[in-house]
């Protein structure tokens, strides 16, 4: 992380996707943080450590785990973000904001409705005002360069691979999206350097992709990963990481706020793409494939 850059911006998407790498004790303290922002913000150092039945050196140890220097800059970057937060409020202008959790047993079918929509409305608009742009640069660029692009993902995740696997073969590049693993592992033995191998996981741990990522990888194949948590497994073996910004819980896990979190990332990334390579050979592709479907609709 760049020491020099705003430690502030997005707090709360960072944390969530540091998660996992982080201590017990610590993951403690960021549940609390996550719970009470605005709180945490308030509280002393000793005051939150005893909430969380840890020590404040635990405390300040979390604060370096996700980047920043101490406690202080963690409450002003905590403030920050309540303010930015209140002005999103405002700018929805009396639109009432949904419970932002999981979904309860008692809860009606409209406040379910209202839930699910304002949750995966933050996927995209998180994941799209956190996302790396300068890795997806270089993630367009050695797209644009490959050979082939070979792609893994597993349950929700192989069903993104798939929409990307059809975006690119629209426009005339070669690319595959296996699910079935020994075939990936297999297509991925035969990666030399120039090709690309992109991994897609939500949690980063998944074990089928992170062994085709790897065996890209041994090959020489520039590798990307697109995940929700870094560090994760998959963000050790990537040349470059996409992340998205989504948040599951144990009712939804697997839901569409991850998945259409990470179609967000598939379609700058397409986009980005398309728009680097020639455009009247781009736009002649799809215009192609197209009218070659276009015949199979009923009139």
């Amino acid at each position: 992380m760049d020491p020099g850059g705003d430690n502030s911006s997005g707090i709360l998407v960072r944390l969530r996707g540091t998660i996992p790498s982080l201590r017990p004790a610590e993951q403690r303290v960021a549940q609390a943080v996550l719970a009470d922002p605005q709180g945490v913000a308030d509280r002393p150092i000793g005051v939150l450590a005893r909430e969380c039945g840890t020590s404040e050196t635990t405390v300040l140890r979390f604060c370096r785990a996700i980047g920043l220097r101490g406690y202080p800059e963690l409450r002003l970057a905590l403030a920050r973000e309540a303010t930015r937060e209140a002005s999103r409020e405002a700018s929805r202008a009396g639109v009432a904001r949904p419970l932002d959790g999981d979904i309860s047993a008692d809860d009606p079918l409209e406040e379910i409705v209202a839930k699910i929509g304002y949750s995966d409305s933050r996927a995209v608009a998180e994941t799209a005002e956190h996302l790396d742009v300068a890795a997806l640069e270089r993630a367009v660029g050695a797209i644009v360069e490959a050979r082939r692009v070979d792609l893994y993902g597993a349950g929700a995740s192989g069903f993104v691979a798939a929409d990307l696997h059809q975006k690119l073969h629209r426009i005339g590049l070669m690319a595959f999206a296996w699910q079935d693993f020994h075939s990936a592992l297999t297509s991925a033995a035969l990666l030399r350097k120039g090709d690309v191998a992109i991994g897609i996981s939500h949690t980063g741990t998944t074990v089928d992709v992170l062994e085709a990522l790897r065996l890209a990888a041994d090959h020489g194949a520039t590798t990307i990963a697109i995940t929700n948590f870094h560090p994760s497994p998959i963000t050790e073996l990537a040349d470059i990481v996409l992340k998205t910004a989504a948040r599951e819980t144990p009712f939804r896990s697997g839901a569409m706020g991850s998945r259409i979190a990470q179609l967000t990332v598939i379609d700058c990334l397409f986009v980005g793409v398309a728009a680097r390579r020639t455009y009247d050979e781009t736009l002649t592709a799809l215009e192609d494939t197209y009218r070659a479907i276009s015949s199979r609709r009923r009139k």
